[in-house]
C-alpha cells in the first residue's frame, strides 16, 4: 500500500508538472479547444466505461448535472483558459499562476460563501502571492523577460474558475466513486471545450497536413499519461490521506514545469522568473497550512 501511495505521489508531482509543456507542443498545430475538449472525452470516456465494467453504479441525472457544472468549472474554464493562454504564455510561468488556485480559494470561501475570515497567516500569503503575481507580469518593466498580459489574466481567471468548481463540488451531489466523479467531470467538460472550440471555428482552421508529430505525441501523452493516469492517481491519493497532504502537488508542480520549459523548449529563467517562483509556491504554503490548521 505504501509503495503505491508513493508512486501515486510521483505520478501527480512530476506528470501534472509536465502537462503544462505537453500543452504547448500539443497546441503548435493543433487548436486549442478542440484538443483538450477530444483529450478529456476520450480520457473520462474510458474511465467512465472501466468504472461501469468494474460494477460502479450508473450516476443519477442530479449527479450528473452537478459533476457536469463541476466539470465545466474545472475544464472548460480551468483548462480551456490554460490552453489558450499557452499560445501566449510560457507553459512554466502559466504552471506559477495557476499554483496561486489556493489564494483564490481561500478569498472566495470568505467573500463568496461567507466562511470564517482568513487570519493573517492567510493574508501574508495572498499578498505574497499578490506581489509574486506582479513581479512575473512587470507592470513597471523591472527588466527579465514579460508575460503577454492578456494571456497572464486568462490564466488568473482559469485559476479563479478551478477555485470556484472546487469549492462547488464540496456540497455538489456526486457519485461515491471519485473514480466516477472524475470521469463524468472529464466528460462533461471536454463536451463543453468540445462546444467552444466549435463556437470559435476551430473546425475550419484544422489542416491535418501541417499537424505535427510532437504534436500527436503530446496529445497522446495528455490523454494517457496526463489525464487518466494523473487524474487517477490524484484520486487514489485522495482515498488515501488528507486533503492538505494531496494538496502537496501545488508546491511541486511549477518547479517541474519551470525546469521542463527551460530544458526542453528554451523558456527563459532569469532571476525574476526564480524569485516569483520561490514567492508564489511560498505563498501557497503559507495559506494550504492555514487551512491545514482551521481543521
Amino acid at each position: 500500500m505504501k509503495i503505491k501511495l508513493i508512486l501515486a505521489f510521483a505520478a501527480v508531482y512530476i506528470i501534472w508538472g509536465s502537462t503544462y509543456l505537453a500543452i504547448r507542443f500539443a497546441i503548435e498545430t493543433l487548436p486549442p479547444f478542440l484538443m483538450a475538449g477530444i483529450r478529456f472525452l476520450v480520457a473520462g470516456g474510458g474511465l467512465y466505461f472501466v468504472m461501469r465494467w468494474r460494477g460502479v453504479p450508473t450516476p443519477s441525472r442530479r449527479e450528473w448535472r452537478d459533476m457536469t457544472i463541476i466539470g465545466a468549472f474545472l475544464f472548460l474554464g480551468g483548462n480551456g483558459g490554460v490552453v489558450w493562454a499557452e499560445q501566449y504564455v510560457p507553459s512554466g510561468l502559466t504552471s506559477l499562476l495557476i499554483a496561486t488556485v489556493s489564494l483564490w480559494m481561500v478569498l472566495l470561501d470568505w467573500l463568496w460563501k461567507g466562511n470564517q475570515r482568513p487570519r493573517l497567516q492567510a493574508f501574508l500569503g495572498i499578498g505574497l502571492g499578490l506581489f509574486g503575481i506582479a513581479l512575473l507580469v512587470d507592470p513597471f518593466n523591472l527588466g527579465g523577460e514579460r508575460i503577454h498580459v492578456a494571456g497572464a489574466v486568462m490564466v488568473l481567471a482559469s485559476a479563479v474558475s478551478w477555485a470556484v468548481g472546487s469549492i462547488f463540488a464540496r456540497t455538489a451531489r456526486i457519485s461515491s466513486s471519485v473514480f466516477m466523479t472524475s470521469a463524468v467531470e472529464m466528460i462533461g467538460g471536454g463536451a463543453l471545450l468540445l462546444l467552444a472550440g466549435s463556437f470559435t471555428g476551430e473546425w475550419r482552421g484544422i489542416q491535418i497536413e501541417a499537424i505535427s508529430s510532437a504534436s500527436v505525441f503530446a496529445f497522446i501523452y495528455l490523454v494517457l499519461i496526463g489525464s487518466i493516469i494523473g487524474i487517477t492517481s490524484y484520486a487514489y491519493i485522495l482515498q488515501e490521506v488528507t486533503a492538505d497532504k494531496a494538496s502537496t502537488y501545488a508546491f511541486v508542480n511549477p518547479v517541474v514545469a519551470v525546469f521542463l520549459g527551460w530544458l526542453l523548449a528554451d523558456e527563459s529563467v532569469d532571476g525574476k522568473i526564480v524569485a516569483a517562483t520561490m514567492i508564489i509556491i511560498f505563498a501557497v504554503m503559507l495559506v494550504i497550512r492555514e487551512k491545514k490548521q482551521d481543521r
